[in-house]
């Protein structure tokens, strides 16, 4: 069971929404916040980017330098400023010129000097009930892929930068699967570069490679609806019930129950918003052996009846 793709599966609302921003310095840009997580890859040049707080630019977190081949991912969608240097004043998203292409429309801004060409977007997750895999990322990633560093990221970069700045025939159907793809790589590089302990998250990095609490994720994950308890999910691993609580607890930030309570929550509200299972069969998969059981611990978690849930996720209306 590959849990990574699992929990962005189970946030995903739709696919990602992109554009090629061209920038000539002097050119600073001001980008609003957005519902889900955005990120930005520089395909050429250089160029900073500053978080915002409030509107205004956050003054604890410094300006990033980002150059080419560098990626940077938003978890939250917050507001930002993108531009040629810390000091260059920006101007609001929406007055920037914007031309209609293929694959992507391209956004131009600023003067006729240095020029710097940028990827951006989101991914429209749902924020309300995050997967702690992504929940207790860094607010915002900074991955530069130079000098051999994350060499899978950097060879996805390379692609996309091919696909983006010299649209050949086909190029309108590789650049959606590759942006959709490039999640995965951004998530795999920065696990991969967190060694156990090392600030929010580093568990997750530990958790999936962990001998005992990795093969209990993916039972759970694999059959949601077993009955699984701390005795059975600790026998899997050969330790005892509290040192393996212990353990699962440490790496994954919350108890063995407390998770797989989650993740058949988060099961049976996918299947309600991508299916037309009925209830019986989406309380089943959710480890419940009737329906108004099942009613009732969805009501709990999410703030409405599952029926409610659906109905909302089918109008487009954001559910808790």
């Amino acid at each position: 069971m590959d849990i990574l793709t699992e929990a962005l599966a189970s946030m995903r609302t739709g696919s990602p929404a992109s554009v090629r921003t061209d920038g000539r310095a002097p050119w600073g840009l001001r980008l609003p916040p957005v519902a889900g997580a955005g990120f930005h890859v520089v395909l050429h040049g250089a160029c900073w980017a500053l978080p915002l707080e409030d509107g205004a630019v956050d003054t604890y977190q410094d300006p990033i330098r980002l150059e080419e081949g560098d990626v940077i991912f938003l978890r939250d969608g917050r507001g930002h400023i993108l531009a040629d240097h810390p000091d260059t004043p920006a101007q609001p998203e929406e007055t920037a010129e914007f031309c209609p292409g293929t694959p992507i429309g391209t956004v131009s801004v600023g003067g006729d000097g240095a020029r710097t060409s940028l990827l951006c977007g989101n991914y429209h997750l749902d924020q309300g009930r995050p997967h702690p895999l992504v929940g207790r990322l860094p607010a915002v990633i900074h991955l530069p892929t130079r000098d051999g560093r994350h060499p899978e990221l950097s060879a996805a970069v390379r692609l996309l930068g091919a696909e983006v700045e010299n649209p050949r025939p086909g190029s309108a159907g590789i650049v959606p699967s590759l942006i959709d793809s490039l999640l995965l790589y951004i998530l795999r590089a920065w696990l991969a570069e967190r060694p156990a302990g090392d600030g929010d998250g580093a568990g997750w990095a530990a958790a999936l490679a962990d001998p005992v609490v990795a093969p209990a994720l993916a039972a759970i994950h694999e059959e949601p609806s077993a009955q699984w308890t701390v005795e059975s999910l600790a026998g899997r691993s050969g330790l005892s019930r509290a040192a393996f609580a212990r353990r699962f607890t440490t790496l994954v930030g919350e108890p063995p129950v407390a998770y797989l309570t989650r993740w058949r929550m988060t099961t049976a509200a996918r299947l309600l918003r991508e299916s037309d299972a009925p209830l019986t069969a989406v309380a089943a998969r959710a480890g419940y052996g009737s329906e108004f059981a099942f009613a009732k611990a969805f009501k709990r978690e999410f703030g409405q009846a599952p029926g409610g849930y659906r109905r909302a996720a089918r109008e487009g209306r954001a559910v808790a």
